[in-house]
């Protein structure tokens, strides 16, 4: 583990620190920790204002970093920082990333092929239908489905994601451990299996409305593009499709009926340049997303490392037994067995019964 990581988490919970400030802490102190330890006078040197450093000395007091830590990991919650291989190189892109990220579930190379689905908590049926067909199309070829949880648009995209066997990440305006709206319990527990519950705000952090802005900048951050189903002209989905402007990404938009406040949104959307939406292909052809099924199983098939390429190369579609790979390859049995799961998580390999493997494809 990172030994300046627990000092990210720190600085995460201080009111007043954002990316721009903490970016600035960091280029003058060195490090999180160096600057987490600050007295008020260097604080001050650098121009943190007077509320900030209040702040951070009260954080400082309260926060125990070790049991911070020992919270996260108990919950299985992954950290991603920015200097972090694994942090989404779509959001390191936008203005004032998150300098951490919060994460139940797992982020996936494949995830930057992400699009988002937003809109209204009051869907229509009409709403509602587009959504999940338009969802579950794009995550049947090998998008995956960004949202944030809500009820209505949002609860419609995760779930028709993860019914045609595809990925899905939710962006909360609260803490990972938190699931808000708790109607959506169950299906927060399904997006961990299918994807991940992201989040900027540190653990324990109820939802309050001045999160959620916050939360929609990064929605459209972790996306290539942006799908509006249906919403009012100002609305959570609109300041979301604001933010993708801002961020240089596509914005999309489903027509309604003009006679419906719900449509106002991506009526007006359409109006002012956003790509009219009527099927799947219209979002995957814009963002040139036609071929991502294949793109992704041939990635997959791609040994990542030179103990993956000496299995695959003794397998093929006759069964081999675990212990004759084992004495082909010279691979010990502990570092075969662990290559061996990831290969099949990948889908690369396939077991076929009795420790006996075959390739996949």
């Amino acid at each position: 583990m990172n030994p300046d990581l627990p000092y990210w988490i720190g600085f995460s919970r201080v009111p007043g620190i954002g990316p721009s400030r903490f970016q600035k802490l960091i280029d003058y102190f060195g490090s999180a920790r160096e600057a987490w330890h600050a007295n008020p006078g260097e604080l001050s040197a650098i121009g943190l204002d007077k509320r900030s450093i209040v702040s951070l000395v009260s954080v400082r007091q309260k926060v125990d970093l070790d049991a911070e830590m020992h919270r996260i990991e108990s919950l299985a919650v992954t950290v991603l920082t920015w200097n972090d291989p694994a942090y989404p190189p779509l959001l390191k892109q936008i203005a004032n990333p998150p300098f951490v990220l919060y994460v139940r579930g797992e982020l996936l190379p494949r995830d930057e092929w992400a699009v988002a689905v937003v809109g209204t908590r009051s869907a229509s049926m009409y709403g509602k239908e587009v959504a999940r067909k338009l969802a579950s199309g794009m995550a049947s070829g090998g998008v995956t489905i960004v949202s944030g949880l809500a009820l209505g648009i949002d609860t419609q995209a995760h779930r028709a994601a993860i019914e045609a066997g595809g990925r899905t990440i939710a962006v909360l305006g609260c803490g990972v451990d938190i699931v808000y709206p708790p109607q959506n319990r169950k299906l927060a527990e399904r997006v961990i299996e299918y994807g991940a519950l992201v989040s900027e705000f540190p653990m324990g952090t109820r939802p309050d409305s001045g999160n959620f802005p916050r939360r929609n900048r990064i929605i459209s951050g972790l996306s290539l593009g942006v799908l509006m189903v249906e919403g009012a002209a100002k609305s959570g989905a609109r300041i979301t499709i604001d933010y993708a402007l801002a961020q240089g990404r596509e914005t999309f938009a489903v027509p309604g009926n003009i006679l419906t406040r719900g449509s106002e949104g991506p009526n007006r959307l359409i109006q002012q340049g956003a790509k009219l939406v009527t099927c799947v292909g219209d979002i995957l052809e814009e963002l040139n997303l036609t071929m991502v099924a294949e793109q992704t199983a041939i990635a997959e098939t791609v040994p990542a490392s030179p103990t993956e390429a000496a299995i695959l190369a003794q397998l093929s579609a006759e069964p081999l037994h675990i212990d004759d790979l084992g004495e082909r390859t010279g691979i010990s049995a502990a570092e075969l067995s662990g290559t061996l799961t990831i290969m099949e998580l990948k889908g690369q390999i396939r077991q076929v019964g009795n420790m006996h493997y075959v390739l996949a494809r």
